[in-house]
């Protein structure tokens, strides 16, 4: 209880929310996180995701709060008009260590495993997913296609189609997910639903050759990653490194000492792990 008060007291950002997460959770949080960050994510990413205390040690064993820090997904032109909010509702990278997928996976595999596992997916993705279909079928002039995944967001309020690739991204591959979010909008999407979503969801990437392959798309795309095991720490480390060094640069707000605070931490961080 004193290790509880000295954490959140004069928190005027946190104290509002720990009152709604269950003793259990507050626990796990203090006993496995050290930063004040990492505590206010997890609080947050509890309550929006209604995590239970399982999948709150998971995300906290999967260093969810630093897979964040990464960045957003890389998004379309097309989907910040058509979606403003959508943005938060993606990811850069996706952990699936719970599918155990060997090296070398196909992406039949995936495909496999992702819906044996179906549950734990739609949590990684987030609540408000609903899981439509598999394979799912669409027939556009005499040919019949078949979308990877489907799913509707609630919050949203859109289909969104799932292309899996367990290779690097090539540029190409966004003609095909283009297509389908076409098709779907077309012949799918019902009157009260906004426009549907592709999400390109590749074992890999290069972030430069993805915003250059966005940059001119007119369709409401992404491109993300999904790690099969977590990435190395040190890289985790450095990538945080790299992004506030990027902030430094771009925002003139940000002063030094906020920037040597924000590496403080980052040493600390690097330290525990």
């Amino acid at each position: 209880m004193r290790q509880f008060y000295e954490a959140y007291q004069g928190d005027q950002k946190v104290s509002p929310l720990v009152r709604q997460l269950p003793w259990t959770h507050h626990l796990i949080i203090l006993g496995q996180t050290k930063l004040p960050e990492e505590r206010r994510f997890y609080i947050s990413a509890a309550l929006k995701g209604g995590w239970t205390k399982r999948e709150l040690e998971r995300q906290i064993r999967t260093q969810a709060s630093r897979r964040q820090d990464l960045g957003p997904g890389r998004v379309s032109e097309a989907l910040k008009r058509t979606h403003p909010t959508a943005v938060e509702e993606f990811k850069n990278a996706y952990s699936l260590e719970f599918l155990d997928l060997a090296d070398g996976h196909s992406e039949a595999d995936l495909h496999s495993a992702l819906l044996r596992n179906l549950g734990h997916f739609i949590t990684e993705l987030g609540r408000d997913f609903c899981f439509v279909g598999s394979e799912y079928p669409i027939q556009v002039g005499s040919q019949d296609f078949a979308i990877d995944l489907v799913f509707f967001h609630r919050g949203l309020t859109c289909l969104v189609a799932f292309e899996l690739k367990v290779r690097k991204f090539e540029p190409e591959d966004l003609g095909k997910l283009s297509f389908y979010v076409e098709a779907l909008d077309r012949d799918l999407k019902k009157p009260h639903e906004r426009p549907s979503i592709g999400v390109l969801l590749c074992a890999t990437k290069d972030d430069e050759v993805v915003e250059y392959a966005l940059a001119r798309t007119a369709s409401p795309t992404l491109v993300a990653e999904y790690q099969t095991m977590l990435p190395p720490k040190a890289l985790l480390r450095r990538k945080l490194h790299e992004l506030y060094a990027q902030l430094a640069s771009e925002e003139p707000s940000v002063t030094p000492m906020k920037i040597a605070r924000r590496h403080r931490a980052l040493h600390a961080a690097g330290r525990k792990a």
